[in-house]
This record gives structure tokens, C-alpha cells and sequence, in this order.
């Protein structure tokens, strides 16, 4: 096949390429530029997709021989990954960039160009497989080390885009190994570290990022009755679940700290509570995408059992999920009933089901609630 290796400027996405490489595919490299500062750098394992990155990507592709392009997705990725995090949290959600970088750019953007192009199938790094069942429609399931596992991230690729998408570090067992064989095949990334954190705030400071770039205001911290007992200095800094930097002027009566339950961005307000308000045993969430072709049931709207995860390295916790119509704009919605409560789940995170292995599909969450006790 023609391959577009996506190359990051790390390790997995040189052995991935590397493997595609030795298994006969034509492979071409390509860096995605997603920032048009030209002294971006890295540091250490803050940021990515930086100049750094980009010759090492280079140097990647001359070892294994093959054509090596960098191409410039920077204004896309500002407008679909960058605007959409602070539009979101100036609507009071936590979002996920490295979902919307997977949707938007990586799967979207790219394949499109790459079959535009005359490639068949775009090579990531990502730790994740794909399975053919035996009508030959593709599945995503989770990798051979779960440790690494990526298939959170993936959980928005559809099945048009699950057809032409390569992940051949599916069944490494491990990053050690991956590392061993970069070693091996004189590939120089071979002991740079993992990126973390989002990659356009390298230096981890979300809160003073989004000060410069959202309007805050001033207003009410109130508690789980609506007495106030603090003031904020802007509510899109918080987060759900966040304990620290609140500087409550009232303690609580019990004496406990008390944690961000909710933000109402239209009020102003911060609702702060004990923790065992913030157990969630409830999800509804929109903008649904199936991973390949949606299952039975949710063909038919009948509950079924799968596996929800919230985070992209939390676990994942048994649940009921079914369709349903959402009341308040005519379309529908992803109802999840966890049978486990899970904590600090707020809108604008995703969650992603999963049955076994498999990925079933993913939504981004619009309310989350306990249905143990009243709504706040």
C-alpha cells in the first residue's frame, strides 16, 4: 500500500513508520506544523510538534530512506483545536484538545489530504489496534499494553476513517521494547521522552493561559445550598474536582475541604461541596460517534452493557448506555448509567464505551449528575 507515516518527531511514530517500512508498504513521512511561532522549542517532555520535533522527525526518515514533507495544518489546527478549548471553557466545559487534534487534524485533516493524494492508509504511533470481523468491517480495540493503551484518544475516528488508519505498535507489549528497537535501528529518538500536558501550553499553566485569552470576571463561590462563602476571580479557571487555590473566606461546618461540584458560567458562579458530591453515577452526553459500525442495540435504541472510560488513562468502570431523545433540541443523546460512581466527571470531557476490547464510540459529555441525590 501507499502509506502517509505521520511523524511526530518521537519514538512511536519512527518505529511505527520503520515497521511500515519493512512490512513492503511505500511510505512517505510528514510532520504536521501546528504552530507558526518560529521559536518554538521544546522542553524536555513539555510540548510538541516544535521545531525540535520536526528535525528529528527528519532525521527519523533519512535512516529509514524514505521522502520526508513537513506540512502546515497550523491554522487549522488553531481554529478546530485551539479556538474550540477556549470556546469551551468559556462556556464553563473542560475539553479535551488531544481528542479534537485526533477528530479534526490527525483523522481528518491529514487522511483527507493523504487520499486526496493517492495514499491508502495514514501510519500513526498511537498504541491502539484494528481487527476486521468476519464481514471485513474494521473495529477499534485497545492495544496489547494496556499501560500504554491510546484507544481513548481514537474513540472519534468513524468507520470511513478506521479503513484507511495503520497503528502497527498494536501488539507491542511494551515501550521498552519500542524504545529496543529504535535503538537497534540507529533511529536517534530512541531515548527522547514521551510529550505531556496540552501542546500549545508547554509550560503546563492552563489558568494563565486562558487569563489572556478569555474575559474573567469576578463573582460568587457558593456552596451546595447556594450560600455564598467566597468570591473567584474569574469561574472559567476552575475545573470540576478542583480542591486547591478556592481561598474560601467560610469554612465548612464540618471542618472537611470542599471541592468544585459545578461551574455556571452564565451566573458567574462557582458551586464548591464536600467530596462525596462529587460522585457521578449519571452521563448524558452529545455529539456521538461510533467507532466502526455502531452495534445492534444502538441501531434499535436498546440499552446495552458496555464499559465507560472518562479519562484517557482512568479506568474504566461497568455501565448500561442506550439512546435517547435529547428533549431540549429535537436530536438525541448518549445516556450512561455508571454501576461504579466516578468523581470530578465534568461537561466537555468525553467519554468513550467500550465492550471487551473493543471501542464502541465516544461522546462529549453535556451534564453529568448523581442520581442519588437532587440536582444542585
Amino acid at each position: 500500500m501507499r502509506v502517509l507515516a505521520a511523524m511526530s518527531g518521537g519514538v512511536d511514530s519512527a518505529v511505527a513508520a520503520a515497521r511500515a517500512v519493512e512490512a513492503g508498504h511505500d511510505v512517505v513521512g510528514v510532520h504536521l506544523a501546528l504552530s507558526r511561532m518560529p521559536g518554538t522549542l521544546r522542553t524536555g517532555s513539555r510540548g510538541c510538534c516544535t521545531i525540535e520535533d520536526s528535525r528529528d522527525a527528519w532525521r527519523a526518515c533519512d535512516v529509514l530512506g524514505i521522502p520526508y514533507y513537513v506540512w502546515d495544518f497550523s491554522e487549522r489546527f488553531k481554529e478546530d483545536v485551539v479556538q474550540d478549548f477556549i470556546d469551551e471553557y468559556a462556556a464553563g466545559r473542560t475539553p479535551n484538545p488531544c481528542m479534537r487534534c485526533n477528530e479534526r487534524i490527525k483523522f481528518a485533516a491529514l487522511l483527507e489530504k493523504a487520499i486526496a493524494l493517492g495514499f491508502d492508509a495514514v501510519c500513526t504511533g498511537h498504541y491502539a489496534k484494528v481487527i476486521e470481523d468476519a464481514d471485513g468491517n474494521r473495529e477499534l480495540h485497545r492495544a496489547a499494553d494496556w499501560a500504554k493503551d491510546q484507544s481513548y484518544v481514537l474513540g472519534v475516528l468513524t468507520h470511513e476513517q478506521l479503513k484507511h488508519s495503520m497503528f502497527p505498535l498494536a501488539d507491542t507489549p511494551s515501550k521498552a521494547e519500542v524504545r529496543a528497537e529504535a535503538e537497534r535501528r540507529g533511529l536517534s529518538v530512541a531515548n527522547k521522552p514521551d510529550s505531556h500536558d496540552i501542546c500549545f501550553i508547554p509550560d503546563g499553566d492552563t489558568a494563565g493561559w486562558l487569563a489572556e485569552k478569555i474575559d474573567m470576571a469576578t463573582g460568587d463561590i457558593v456552596d451546595e445550598t447556594g450560600r455564598k462563602v467566597g468570591e473567584h476571580p474569574g469561574a472559567n479557571a476552575f475545573t470540576v474536582g478542583q480542591r486547591r487555590g478556592l481561598k474560601l473566606g467560610t469554612p465548612a461546618a464540618d471542618g472537611k475541604p470542599r471541592f468544585v461540584l459545578e461551574i455556571r458560567p452564565k451566573e458567574n458562579k462557582v458551586v464548591v461541596g464536600p467530596e462525596a458530591l462529587l460522585a457521578i453515577d449519571e452521563i448524558r452526553g452529545i455529539k456521538v460517534s461510533w467507532a466502526g459500525l455502531p452495534i445492534a442495540e444502538v441501531v434499535t435504541g436498546e440499552e446495552f452493557e458496555c464499559h465507560a472510560q472518562v479519562r484517557a488513562h482512568g479506568d474504566p468502570v461497568p455501565a448500561t448506555a442506550r439512546m435517547e431523545p435529547a428533549a431540549d433540541n429535537g436530536g438525541s443523546q448518549l445516556v450512561v448509567r455508571l454501576a461504579t460512581p466516578l468523581r470530578g466527571v465534568a461537561p466537555g470531557q468525553t467519554v468513550v464505551l467500550y465492550q471487551g476490547s473493543r471501542v464502541l464510540g465516544q461522546a462529549t459529555i453535556d451534564a453529568a449528575r448523581s442520581l442519588q441525590r437532587a440536582e444542585l
